[in-house]
């Protein structure tokens, strides 16, 4: 039995092992049909995978590696289970004759095997194929992806610079602001910047451009950073904001990046995007275009820069490239008419692309013609402008913060093209319109007024006006496509062209016309007459009446007879005006008067009736004679008078101090300019709280005064001709300070503009220390003057100059015509706000108070004075002469 056991066992093994390899051949018909149909099955998914591989792939996608292992695998399986087919039923064809046994049971059993095995891995094919969620991910970004751009013009030196701080350049600059008005071409100096990385392959990781606009959303930008860092769907999906900057983050801390932001409206915090500190050395760097200079403050940009209009020639050479060579040369007169629509564009970029391409094919010169005529008149109906230029440029109107500031930029459209318009006046203007109404006083109003300038300048809405170096006042004007566009918004987007009428040069507007302004809101007319009336006209809906005029002498008759809701006429530079309709003082709802540089001699004693007036201004009315008797205290809602005449005549015939004690009876009055000529009638002035509290602008014109008392709420004054002045001091109310004995806190805070003029006994202007807001000084004519500021009058004088600032804000200091005059300060100041110094027929000014530890103001553009005077100057030292002398020119 021992012995037995073992020869069982190997027989049974043997047994089970020809067992197994008998159902491999038995079962091989069997098997081959069955791996044939799995086969066939995988062809067909093999065919769905690869359909949607193609499908992605036309999507711009790339299929992933293992789906393209996976479908070579099966197209290399496909011929490996040809081959096991064919070598089957060939198999089976050699079976012995009429018998199932094969001729060679080894080979039969091998191929058996394979059959089997080879089911096995299509089945796992088909498992793996059945199983692809995902066949192709989208391409790795770029650095940086190339944007649509047309040849760009005029933009070269812009370009220049930014690309110098992009490259560092040593000036470290991390980020930039590139802002300017709506269609100025920001956008297309961005994307300049953009393809020009791509070109030169600047040492940057990556180049991101995010188009941000209205409102600044962080989930958008962090969107369009995902789509370019390809950051993983797992740690994106589901997850919060926070989450989502901090892989931002992790990702970008590792690069060198350009980000660019186009078109910012408001403050984007790039910490809560997941943008990591911008860094010039580490490469982080970011350029952002923007409607405003606010916003660039906002961002920190380290660099701000306008993108301006085009000067003339490249803003007609773009035009030209817009209508076509064709087009231009199509008839001889066509190039100056072209010239003609392209200068209505004011060189802004998107008006000459628009205009540009309505003009394209036209090549009648009538055709120009009517178009030259549509653009100064109609603009808004011109063809393409509503729609591609209005409505993107009221973006920008759309975006200010609140009504009041709204309404205060439509007014600006009143004006002519080109007009410049100061500060003052149209602050004033605003007021008497009621804009600015939640101020209590003129003076906040005025404050509040010129905020809204300075953000309709900082949205790119207004533009700077004149700036000369001695210009006092500041002024602005509208660019002439804005103002169109301000126009357009201001009659309903076209709807209401009679709801603002503007008219400039007109010879006469016919009757007809006028009874068509029924649903008028505002007229202005300029250099424009009215032809004489049948009946007197009706404006139910009328709040101003603008007009301007050098030649036309009276109204029509009952002209401003029926307008029930006026506030503001406005006559100003009427010049041949002599006689004021009389009606105006029936029109009870007015709020602002003004009558200035007109031929008036008298005005109507109607005027007291206005008891809703607010503002009356009457300077420079050389003409006028006297005033109503009690006109003026009559004006129970006065807050503003002004009646001064800024050449040497005086207003002739009227009582002044009759006025002086007539505006001290109005309780609201707050805001007078003033001219006195009577010692009475100033000691009238100063022995009043009340007037001296409200005069903040005096002009002194008195051959008989020897002593003035200042108040300290002036802020300009002028003394002229005023031949026995021979003191200063400053009225604090009643009490009277000469003005080296007062505290710091009773200075001349308000003071920022003073002239002097032939003053003869006048010796100097010590007093001005106590003006530490002083702005401007001129003197001229002054006969005895030696001295603008003697430091050797007041033993604590070094510490009030100290504390109180001599001329820290001074601008601008005119001497002329100063015979005496040795010094302007015994030590060297450091004038840090000066731009602008005038020094003519001074012989005995042979020093200026500058030294080389003072220094040069950052701010100072010119010298004037003669050759002669500046080489005989004597200096400190040499090296300020050196640091002074590009700035002096002759005269």
């Amino acid at each position: 039995m021992d012995c037995v056991s073992p020869i069982l066992d190997v027989a049974t093994r043997l047994w089970d092992c020809t067992a197994k390899r008998a159902v491999y051949i038995r079962h091989l018909p069997q098997n081959l049909n069955s791996l044939r149909t799995a086969m066939e099955e995988l062809k067909n998914l093999y065919k769905d995978v690869k359909e949607r591989v193609e499908r992605e792939e036309k999507l711009q996608k790339k299929r992933t590696h293992v789906v393209d292992g996976w479908l070579r695998n099966v197209e290399a399986m496909e011929e490996q289970v040809k081959e096991i087919l064919a070598k089957g039923d060939e198999e089976i064809q050699k079976k012995c004759l009429g018998t199932c046994c094969p001729k060679n049971c080894g080979a039969s059993y091998k191929l058996g095997k394979m059959v089997l095995e080879k089911m096995d891995a299509v089945t796992v094919k088909k498992t793996e194929g059945s199983n692809f969620s995902v066949v192709a991910e989208p391409f790795p970004s770029p650095p940086v992806i190339e944007r649509p751009l047309d040849k760009t013009v005029g933009q070269d030196l812009l370009f220049g610079k930014v690309w110098k701080w992009l490259q560092d350049d040593g000036e470290q600059v991390s980020s930039i602001g590139l802002y300017g008005m709506g269609g100025v071409g920001k956008t297309t100096l961005l994307t300049r910047i953009n393809n020009e990385l791509l070109k030169t392959r600047v040492e940057f990781d990556a180049v991101i451009w995010v188009t941000v606009s209205r409102p600044a959303n962080v989930e958008k930008v962090q969107q369009v950073l995902f789509n370019k860092l390809e950051i993983g769907k797992d740690k994106w999906e589901d997850r919060s904001e926070d989450e989502r900057a901090e892989e931002i983050f992790n990702v970008l801390k590792t690069k060198k990046f350009v980000l660019l932001l186009d078109d910012i409206w408001e403050r984007l915090d790039l910490s809560k995007v997941g943008i990591p500190p911008l860094n010039h050395q580490d490469k982080l760097k970011m350029v952002f275009t923007t409607r405003s200079k606010q916003v660039c403050q906002k961002m920190e940009a380290t660099k701000s820069i306008e993108v301006n209009c085009l000067p003339w020639e490249e803003a007609f050479a773009l035009f030209q490239t817009k209508v076509g060579a064709d087009t231009i040369s199509s008839h001889p007169d066509i190039p100056k008419l072209a010239e003609m629509v392209a200068k209505e564009c004011d060189g802004l970029p998107l008006a000459l692309i628009t205009t540009g391409r309505a003009m394209a094919g036209a090549k009648a010169p009538e055709e120009w013609e009517k178009k030259i005529e549509m653009l100064k008149n109609s603009p808004a109906k011109f063809p393409g402008t509503e729609e591609d230029l209005f409505r993107v440029l009221a973006i920008s109107y759309d975006s200010l913060p609140d009504e009041a500031i709204k309404s205060c930029f439509l007014y600006c459209s009143l004006f002519p093209e080109d007009y410049e318009i100061s500060h003052r006046n149209l602050i004033q203007l605003w007021i008497g319109e009621g804009f600015l109404d939640e101020y209590d006083n003129i003076q906040e109003a005025r404050n509040q007024g010129e905020e809204v300038i300075k953000s309709l300048q900082l949205a790119c809405l207004l533009e700077n006006g004149r700036s000369q170096l001695y210009e006092k006042e500041e002024y602005l004007k509208m660019h002439d496509v804005i103002r169109d566009m301000a126009l357009w918004l201001a009659r309903e987007n076209g709807k209401k062209k009679n709801k603002f009428v503007v008219k400039d040069g007109v010879e006469s507007i016919r009757a007809q016309e006028v009874e068509k302004w029924k649903e008028t809101q505002r007229i202005s007319l300029w250099n424009t007459s009215i032809e004489e009336l049948r009946e007197p006209p009706y404006f139910p809906n009328m709040e101003t009446f603008l007009t301007s005029c050098e030649y036309i002498e009276l109204f029509p008759n009952r002209l401003f007879t029926n307008m029930p809701v006026i506030r503001v006429l406005d006559f100003s530079n009427y010049y041949k005006l002599m006689k004021l309709p009389v009606e105006i003082g029936n029109l009870v709802t007015l709020q602002y008067l003004k009558l200035s540089y007109t031929s008036i001699e008298y005005l109507p004693v109607e005027l007291k009736n206005l008891k809703k007036l607010r503002c009356l201004i009457l300077n420079d009315m050389y003409f006028l004679k006297s005033l109503p008797s009690q006109m003026v205290s009559s004006l129970s809602s006065l807050q503003l008078f002004s009646m001064y005449s800024m050449k040497q005549q005086v207003f002739m015939g009227y009582d002044e101090r009759r006025l002086l004690e007539e505006l001290e009876q109005l309780e609201h009055i707050d805001d007078i300019s003033i001219q006195l000529t009577s010692e009475s009638s100033i000691q009238t002035l100063f022995n009043s709280p009340k007037l001296q509290r409200s005069t903040r602008w005096l002009q002194l014109v008195c051959v008989h005064m020897n002593l003035l008392q200042l108040s300290p709420y002036i802020e300009t004054l002028r003394i002229r001709k005023c031949f026995q002045l021979q003191e200063v001091k400053i009225n604090f109310e009643k009490e009277v300070v000469v003005y080296s004995k007062f505290p710091r806190h009773q200075c001349l805070n308000h003071l920022c503009d003073v002239e002097i003029f032939r003053c003869h006994k006048l010796l100097n202007l010590t007093w001005l220390i106590c003006a530490p807001s002083l702005q401007f000084l001129s003197v001229l004519e002054c006969e005895s003057m030696e001295k603008v500021i003697d430091d050797e009058r007041s033993e604590i004088l070094e510490i009030e100059v100290d504390h109180l600032g001599v001329f820290l804000r001074l601008t601008s200091l005119a001497l002329v015509r100063l015979p005496e005059l040795r010094s302007i300060h015994g030590r060297a100041l450091s004038f840090p706000s000066l731009r602008y110094i005038h020094v003519y027929q001074c012989p005995s000014l042979r020093k200026l108070p500058f030294d080389s530890n003072t220094g040069v103001s950052k701010k100072l553009e010119e010298i004037h004075g003669k050759q002669e005077w500046w080489d005989g100057l004597e200096w400190e030292d040499q090296p300020i002469m050196h640091n002074l002398t590009p700035y002096f020119q002759p005269v």
